[in-house]
Parts: structure tokens; sequence; C-alpha cells
């Protein structure tokens, strides 16, 4: 043994967020690989809890972590008409990361070969015959981890180079009302019922868990996060006024930013991968990432038992490529994000736009949705986008949320 101390896996994986306990999940249970999962120890370095929602049609295997779920949503236009819509069989899905975490360990320490050890990850480096983790332990001894693959959840130490830097970044209340003021059958997708930002847009969003329980968020899509006084006072006003819950007990708060982006996001070289919005896991025009990190997880869990090495692309080159557009479109100003969004879910069968808004769609379903967008505007910003440079950003940091 080496001073550093040594131990093997088929797979390390980095990080216990979403992408790195999916990921162990699937992997265990297939049976691909045995898996160490690492995460960091007590303190700082380890994030809060946070919530992840998606939606999907049957059973997927999450059903032990999905803490509540909705088969209605609702999205309020600007002039505040409400849009319903049941996009059977699709249902719109919430998870925790406690009761993800507490599943997959589970799961992992009843498992052959696999476990989860609480360290800070100092380097990730490919070796020949694989790749190798450098680890220090609480106490503060090294530990080596060498492993077939490693998969590394961290978020990226900066952007690549975009034409089209946004952020979504929200803060949410968990609230209790003194009356109940909630239908926990729908959940408010997006309320654009708020006073709009000079560039970009916003939106209430609220999933109620019992009458007078729910979690309300205020939502931006915009360049740069607020302060979390100015979150306070945006949620403040919505609760109060838009929504009229009267008085509110707030008991528990998140915060969060995703980078909406046409950044090409790196996925590795066959020993040491990136998954999870560091490897572009993050639909680029709307933020959602847990769904995709469900595909992507099965994917490579799926490779691994065949023997390939290639990770999957999270999302498929037609995507991306429509979601380049709408996001310079939004950056630009030529479409008006609230009345797009609404217009799409009035005129968009539900079940489709929804999984459009994953890119799950056929190529055939996409034209139906293109036709219900404004063409003007979305052919003038295709035209130019192949002629605007590439420029970095830093990545802004918030305890890290994904939809």
């Amino acid at each position: 043994m080496t001073p550093r101390g040594t131990a093997a896996s088929d797979a390390v994986v980095v990080g216990g967020g979403a992408a790195g306990l999916s990921l162990a999940h699937r992997l265990t249970e297939s049976g691909a690989a045995t898996v160490t999962v690492v995460e960091p120890p007590a303190g700082p370095l380890r994030p809060a809890e946070r919530t992840w929602c998606y939606w999907h049609a049957g059973v997927d295997g999450l059903e032990e972590a999905v803490s509540a779920s909705w088969s209605a949503l609702r999205v309020h236009g600007a002039d505040g008409s409400p849009v319903t819509v049941e996009p059977a069989p699709l249902t719109y899905r919430m998870v925790r990361s406690t009761d993800l975490e507490r599943m997959v360990h589970g799961r992992l320490a009843s498992s052959d070969g696999g476990r989860v050890l609480r360290a800070t990850v100092d380097a990730v480096h490919a070796v020949p015959g694989g790749a190798e983790v450098r680890c220090t332990l609480p106490g503060g001894r090294g530990l080596t981890l060498h492993a077939r693959r490693v998969f590394d959840s961290r978020p990226l130490p900066a952007l690549p180079p975009a034409r089209t830097h946004l952020l979504q970044h929200f803060r949410g209340w968990f609230v209790r009302t003194g009356a109940d003021r909630f239908d926990p059958a729908v959940a408010d997708l997006m309320d654009f019922r708020v006073p709009q930002p000079a560039h970009g847009l916003a939106f209430g969003y609220v999933l109620p868990l019992a009458p007078d329980r729910a979690l309300v968020e205020y939502t931006e899509f915009s360049r740069n996060v607020l302060t979390t006084g100015a979150y306070e006072s945006a949620l403040d006003r919505y609760c109060r006024h838009t929504l009229g819950l009267g008085a509110l007990t707030v008991e528990q708060t998140e915060q969060g930013v995703i980078p909406m982006t046409d950044a090409r996001f790196p996925r590795g070289d066959g020993a040491v991968n990136r998954i999870g919005t560091a490897g572009g896991a993050t639909r680029p025009a709307t933020g959602y990432t847990f769904a995709a990190v469900q595909r992507q997880s099965r994917a490579i869990a799926s490779a691994l038992r065949r023997g390939r090495r290639t990770v999957p692309a999270p999302h498929g080159r037609r995507a991306l490529a429509m979601d380049a557009i709408l996001l310079r479109a939004l950056d630009t100003g030529r479409i008006n994000g609230p009345d797009f969004f609404t217009d799409l879910f009035r005129r968009v069968p539900a079940e489709c736009l929804l999984r459009f808004l994953d890119g799950t769609t056929s190529l055939r379903e996409e034209w139906g949705v293109g036709l219900c967008t404004p063409a003007r505007p979305m052919l003038r910003t295709a035209a130019e986008l192949p002629f605007l440079p590439r420029r970095s950003q830093p990545v802004a940091r918030i305890g890290e949320s994904h939809r």
C-alpha cells in the first residue's frame, strides 16, 4: 500500500448530487459495475438540501424518492389568464435530495461492490488502464482511488465559450399558510403575473404539497443573479399580492443558479468523463436537467454492460440547435418571453410540448412546435448565429439546484 492508501472499483462517481446519485443508482440497479461514490464530508463543501423536478410516464425506478407528483400543470400569462393542461400519461414529479440520497445509499450498501466515501477530491487524472481520483479523508489522510472509469459531476471552474450566456436563477420558500390556499392537484409551472425585468423574463413557480403547504419560487432568466434581499422582496410580493396567501410561515429556503448557454460542454476521453450540468445535461433553453440526467445514466449503465467507452450525449444536435436560436432570441429581446412560453402551452398539445422541452420529440413533432413560434425573429436569429463569436464567461455560483 502506498503512503496515500489505494482502493479500486470499476467506476468512481465524483459528487453526490443529482447526476452522481442517479448514475450510481443505475449502475447498481443494472449490475453494470462496482461503484464508489465520493461525496464531500460534512462542512462548507457539502451542499444544502435541494429539490429536483421532472416529468415522466410510468415506473422509472425512482418511486421511493418521489415526494410529490401532479397530473395537472398551469401557466399564467402576463395578462393573468391561466392555461391548465393535463399531459397524461406524463406526471410532474418532485424529488428531494435527501430522499434520493437515502435511497441510493441504501442500494449501494446492500449491493456487492457499492460504497459511499466521504472525502474531498483533490485531483482526477487518466492513467494507463483507467483513471485515478486523489482524495483527502476528513482526518487528513490521503487516499487514491483507481477505476476503469471516473464520472465527475463537480461544477466546471469556468463555462466553455458560448454565443449566448443566460442564467436561470431562483430562490424558493417552503411555506405554510394560516388557511387552505393551495390546490394540491395542480402545479403552477410558470406564473408571469410578476414584474418583468428590463432584460430577460421572470415568473413564479408553485408546487403545492398540501392545502396549506407549498414550495413557492421566484425565478428569472437573465444575465446576472440578484442579491438575497432582492429575491426575498420578490417572493414576499408574489406570495402576498399575486397569490394572496395571507399569513404564512417560511419553513425552509433554497436557492440556485443554472447556466443557460449554447456552450459545447466536454464529456470526457473514455477514462474520465463529465456528467450532469458539467457534462451538458442541462437543457439550454429551459434549465431542465433531471430528466436528461436519468436518460444519460441509463445509457451509461447500458454502455458499460456492453463494454463500450463512449458516454452518450445528454441532448441531440437538433435540440441544441433549436435551443441556441431560442436563447439568442430571448437574450436580444426579439421575442417576448412570457408571451412565447404561454402561447406554446396554449397551442401545442401538452404531452408533446413537455417532451419537446425535455428533448425527446421527433423531427415531425418539432416541426409542429416550430410552426407555433414567431417565425420572423426566429429566422433572423437562426441566420445570424453562425457568424457570432463564442466568448468565455465566469461561472456564477449559488447552491446549485436542478429542475
